[in-house]
């Protein structure tokens, strides 16, 4: 079996097992009063069913995103030749800033 299919497969093992640990503690706990509305229906299985495997989908995926992500090696030749920049003092800029004549807004701002 390749390397990437068991990876694959391991880590949908371990979403699922993170899906079941986590709707056992939404009903444990019983969170928005969820245990009672599971207790109290005929349709209650499915909803916990669905619940898992909804939750374990997303779990799964997730796993299996973290785990690629973390593969990834150690790339030092990024951030371009690294070449250092003299260091100067900064010279100051003279800028001719001039204020709009016709502009009634910025009359109204000024007389405030």
């Amino acid at each position: 079996m390749p390397k990437l299919i068991r990876l694959y497969i391991l880590q949908v093992l371990a979403g699922f097992g993170l899906s079941a640990v986590f709707v056992g503690a939404l009903l444990w706990f019983n969170v928005a009063n969820l245990w009672h509305l599971i207790s109290g229906s005929d349709m209650g299985v499915v909803a916990v069913l669905m619940l898992f495997m909804f939750n374990g989908i997303v779990f799964a995926g997730v796993q299996f995103a973290i785990s690629i992500m973390r593969m990834g090696e150690g790339d030092d030749t990024s951030g371009g030749k690294r070449q250092h920049v003299r260091s100067q003092e900064p010279a100051p800029v003279r800028v001719a800033a001039e204020a709009p004549r016709n502009n009634r807004a910025l009359r109204g701002l000024l007389r405030r």
